[in-house]
């Protein structure tokens, strides 16, 4: 029978593997490192004492791809999600708390509700959602919702998170892309799924074990070193036993990040300028947030607090600014932002607990107008058994959990379609 051997076990290797297998395709799956999930994946720290995940990944009930990967790995029991959308905010500078209550239908009246939006805020200021939305040029997000609390208090820190990228510099359209099946669906859509334990919990093991069932075989501490091209498809790999040849039906998909594809690849034109995302991990046993479990900062050194089990995680986003400087310095600057997040003794903030400050220099790619056009589309001219998938392929959405799904599918569709 011929194969298809899946270089990379993150989550758009597994989506990809995923399809073949359920297509009735013999799947290797070939991992570089000696667990699956790429940068999303739990594992236990020994500087805290406590199994953590290496970085804070928010998915909503509209992640429609993720959903149908969860929903097919049978690990829907392994997220908490609530009955509504509510997003909780505090802005730090003021003090000041409010909830952003999206309703659940389509048609949304929560807008004309003061307590349920963003305050300081008009109805006619969310008409600027719709321009974005709309959008399909390489205006950025800061040049298309006007200054004022809707863009500083909701706009922006959406932003930030799902592109990684400054507002002055990230794309749009990629916002809006994610606003457009998430927030303009309706609350429905926006309620926030959190893992009930961690990301390789909820969203690898189950994965793994789901290949398994199928027959897939899943080769871990497996660093593909090179593919060798022959008349135009890929002939041969090389691993750490040595060559592997392929037959002539056989296929690759290629889903590993992308400065590795370029060097597997020479000549591909992929991403190459990245931001960091800074990920601090506090050993701090909190009360439960009223869901769902997070919160979001204005004015502050953090972004968004998690509270877990036996922990509390920070997310800073877009952190070049921030990657050089010590882990001391960052956990010490963003402990008081936790301690008024999550309405602690204000004498807390001189008794910082044990933490792990995680740094993802190259997080994802710059959601630039010029690294977007840098992103290859799933299938490739140099092979015609060879297909791309990660988030940094052209999926039309930033670099996402749900665009990393996507883009495994995509690739999956081209091998099954050669």
């Amino acid at each position: 029978m011929s194969k298809v051997h899946v270089i990379g076990a993150g989550l758009a290797g597994l989506a990809a593997a995923l399809s073949l297998t359920k297509a009735g395709r013999a799947v290797i799956v070939h991992e570089a490192g000696a667990a699956g999930g790429g940068r999303c994946r739990s594992y236990f720290d020994r500087e805290i004492g406590l199994r953590i995940d290496n970085g804070n990944h928010l998915l909503l009930s509209g992640n429609t791809a993720a959903r149908a990967y969860i929903a097919e790995t049978g690990a829907a029991g392994r997220f908490h999600i609530p009955d509504q959308a509510v997003f909780p905010f505090l802005d730090i500078k003021s003090g000041e708390r409010w909830t952003v209550h999206p309703n659940s239908g389509r048609i949304p009246w929560w807008m004309f509700v003061p307590h349920r939006r963003v305050p300081g805020t008009r109805l006619a200021d969310y008409l600027d959602l719709i321009k974005l939305v709309r959008c399909r040029d390489d205006t950025p997000v800061a040049e298309s919702v006007r200054p004022g609390e809707l863009f500083r208090r909701l706009v922006e820190p959406l932003a930030v998170a799902a592109l990684n990228t400054s507002t002055a510099e990230g794309l749009a359209r990629l916002l809006g892309a994610v606003v457009r099946e998430t927030l303009m669906q309706g609350g429905a859509a926006c309620r926030p799924m959190l893992p009930k334990q961690g990301l390789s919990e909820a969203l690898v093991e189950p994965a793994i074990a789901t290949l398994r069932t199928r027959g897939a075989e899943i080769r871990f501490n497996s660093r593909i070193a090179e593919l060798t091209i022959a008349r135009g498809t890929v002939a041969g790999l090389r691993g750490p036993a040595g060559s592997i040849a392929l037959e002539a039906a056989d296929a690759v998909v290629l889903a590993v990040p992308p400065w590795v594809a370029g060097e597997l690849l020479p000549g591909l034109v992929v991403p190459d300028a990245f931001e960091a995302i800074l990920n601090i991990h506090y050993r701090h046993a909190a009360d439960k947030l009223r869901e769902p479990g997070l919160i979001g900062l204005i004015s502050g050194a953090a972004e968004w607090v998690f509270v877990k089990p036996g922990h509390v995680s920070v997310t800073i986003s877009a952190a070049n600014r921030m990657v050089d400087e010590s882990a001391d310095a960052i956990a010490l600057r963003v402990w008081p932002d936790v301690v008024d997040a999550l309405g602690l003794d204000a004498a807390l903030k001189a008794a910082m607990p044990p933490y792990r400050v995680v740094k993802e220099r190259r997080a994802t790619f710059a959601a630039t107008a010029a690294q977007d056009a840098r992103r290859p589309r799933s299938g490739t001219k140099t092979a015609a058994n060879l297909a791309l998938a990660g988030d940094w392929t052209n999926t039309g959405l930033p670099a996402t959990i749900e665009g990393a799904i996507r883009s495994g599918r995509l690739a999956a569709d081209v091998i099954l379609s050669a």
